[in-house]
């Protein structure tokens, strides 16, 4: 059963060998990242700077864990905004070889219960790229609805690149 927790400091070897084995499967679908997060110590960084937007209640940083319990992804509420928004958006990967087996699906669902029942939040948000028709199976699956094209809304893959956003509101209370 996939699963989810907290990202660790001792998850960086675990994410630096996928991050490395991966580097061309992800090249296309995340920011151009230099030399350095391909290192151990570049990635316990990125967990030390995740876990502290965590401390300060800006993100949810998790890791996606297979059925034996290997970590094969991440997955992250990122941009915590509370007052009135009470929003945030979703984010995620998992490695090639997990790929279409229903791990980023389930990790999604997971995150949601984390989002509206733990955070108490009232919407989340996530994008994808035009051509990125599997992640958009994993919202949809999560009952997320498409509510919008952002022109140029980030720079992946060294450029700036059309996303379609998604959306889901928390259930009626």
């Amino acid at each position: 059963m996939t699963g989810t927790r907290l990202l660790h400091p001792d998850d960086a070897p675990a994410l630096l060998r996928i991050e490395q084995v991966d580097r061309d499967f992800f090249a296309p679908w995340g920011p151009a990242r230099d030399e350095s997060w391909f290192t151990e110590e570049g990635q316990r960084d990125e967990i030390r700077a995740r876990l502290e937007q965590h401390r300060l209640g800006l993100c949810v940083p998790h890791v996606v864990l297979d059925d034996a319990g290997e970590v094969i992804g991440r997955i992250s509420l990122n941009n915590v905004v509370r007052g009135a928004f009470q929003s945030c958006s979703l984010g995620y990967w998992v490695r090639s070889s997990a790929n279409g087996r229903g791990h980023a699906t389930a990790a999604a669902g997971l995150m949601l219960c984390t989002a509206f029942g733990e955070l108490g939040l009232h919407r989340v948000e996530a994008g994808t790229l035009v051509h990125n028709t599997a992640s958009q199976r994993v919202l949809e699956r999560n009952g997320f609805e498409r509510f919008g094209l952002a022109p140029r809304y980030l720079r992946i893959a060294g450029r700036w690149q059309d996303h379609v956003l998604f959306q889901l509101l928390a259930p009626e209370a």
